[in-house]
């Protein structure tokens, strides 16, 4: 029993003097100093890129990411049982959320005895041609009561992210508009 009290007072002594030369090692750099070091290794490291190529490539970083982002969530939402071609879900004229806020003073806010689904909204002509807002549930998720904080957030992440690809798109064809105007020709058609 001795020898195994002899043996937990030597392996104690031993921490002990680990612990004393870490905080040697730790007091002996002061912190002006090590902020200094950090300093430079970040003024020698980053160098500047040129702004209008970094801000191109970053958008379309963040592009590329948002669709990614997309189709996982197309796929965990069970979106492609109502669209099974993703590409076709961007050629819906909006998307919206039923039960669930999305304005400013209601963001998030699950709607009692409202029922949970993604609404997409398409125009089409009716019998006598007139155009026709016509709405698509793309996906149904029962009553807002029995909604998970989880899958509400990823409704909501899905419908933004609908939108914010969509805004992608738009840009993309207003800059093929406006290729067309900087031309200088007679006429623009």
């Amino acid at each position: 029993m001795a020898s195994s009290l002899d043996k937990l007072k030597a392996l104690t002594s031993r921490l002990e003097e680990k612990l004393e030369q870490k905080e040697k090692v730790l007091v002996d750099i002061s912190p002006k100093e090590e902020f200094l070091s950090i300093e430079k290794e970040v003024i020698t490291i980053s160098k500047p890129k040129p702004l209008k190529k970094n801000v191109v490539m970053r958008s379309e970083e963040v592009r590329e990411e948002n669709i990614k982002r997309v189709q996982t969530l197309y796929k965990k939402l069970k979106i492609f049982e109502k669209s099974p071609n993703f590409d076709t879900i961007f050629m819906y004229k909006a998307m919206n959320l039923s039960g669930i806020g999305l304005k400013e003073d209601d963001f998030g806010e699950v709607r009692e005895g409202k029922y949970i689904q993604i609404i997409a909204i398409t125009y089409e002509p009716d019998k006598n041609g007139k155009k026709k807002a016509k709405n698509i549930s793309l996906g149904y998720f029962g009553k807002a009561e029995t909604l998970n904080n989880t899958l509400r957030n990823e409704i909501i992440e899905f419908v933004l992210r609908w939108r914010y690809e969509k805004a992608f798109q738009n840009v993309e064809h207003y800059k093929e508009l406006i290729k067309r105007v900087d031309m200088p020709k007679e006429t623009l058609f």
